[in-house]
């Protein structure tokens, strides 16, 4: 691949894993937009290892808590912060290891990869990011997570396993309507996104591991540098603007971007 596909790929990952608007469904669309070839999988799994990478560091005393939780949790114990972090990060993780499953053995993954899907769950999904986030209440704290809001934020990221929902964006959606503050609601749907990331890209990574080369892995690592850069970038601005916007402007770029989209899967 050429430096700037490589770096094309990239950057729309990394801007778009942690925004509100769809990273597979940017990605899918690149080479159908722009007659590219597709990026291919070490590549996904490259991207995807970048932008884990940069917010594990946003999120570290987060992640650090976690991860000081993780052998009291294994031993039955939950009496630390830490531990109960943990559970519920676990907890939120299961419904979309479940559902992912499901969509790989059924083949349904491949089949949903279309212009017109993507089109109708950037909508769809955009204008729910818009109810919740007008509706919901801002009385709710990251660190007031429960077990039970863990998992209905889990099952709600399970949807984002149909391509153009947003995983980002729809555990957001969660947050809000279950009333926590929007920098809260980000902040968990961040941290939601780790295990899922490692999840996903151990799963790819099994795939291309026997197919990879040196030239691959050389593309692999620029790219994951690439996103990690664009990823930490992104997510930075978005949480700084959270102090004081809403998530009003990510709704109307999915809502053009997915009329525009419907439009061209129905002329096709």
């Amino acid at each position: 691949m050429s430096l700037f596909h490589l770096f094309l790929v990239a950057v729309i990952q990394g801007i778009t894993e942690f925004l509100p608007i769809s990273s597979s469904g940017h990605l899918i669309l690149l080479p159908k937009l722009t007659g590219m070839a597709d990026q291919g999988q070490v590549i996904d799994v490259a991207v995807h290892v970048g932008t884990l990478f940069a917010v594990v560091i946003y999120f570290w005393s987060d992640v650090r808590l976690a991860i000081t939780g993780v052998p009291r949790l294994l031993r039955g114990k939950i009496d630390t912060q830490g531990a109960w972090l943990a559970l519920c990060l676990v907890l939120a993780t299961i419904p979309v290891v479940i559902f992912g499953l499901f969509l790989k053995v059924t083949g349904l993954d491949d089949a949903m990869r279309s212009v017109t899907v993507i089109g109708w769950t950037m909508l769809i999904f955009g204008l729910v990011l818009y109810w919740a986030d007008q509706k919901g209440g801002q009385e709710k704290i990251a660190s007031q997570w429960s077990l039970k809001d863990a998992l209905i934020m889990g099952l709600w990221q399970a949807i984002a396993l149909i391509p153009g929902t947003s995983r980002s964006g729809i555990t957001i959606t969660a947050g809000r309507y279950l009333g926590y503050a929007r920098e809260d609601a980000a902040k968990l749907a961040m941290l939601m996104s780790i295990p899922t990331i490692l999840a996903s890209g151990a799963l790819l990574g099994l795939e291309v591991a026997k197919d990879a080369d040196a030239a691959l892995a050389k593309d692999g690592a620029i790219a994951a540098v690439f996103a990690f850069i664009a990823a930490l970038l992104a997510l930075s601005l978005m949480m700084r603007l959270l102090k004081s916007v809403s998530f009003t402007p990510y709704v109307i770029y999915r809502v053009v971007f997915g009329i525009f989209l419907i439009w061209v899967g129905y002329s096709a």
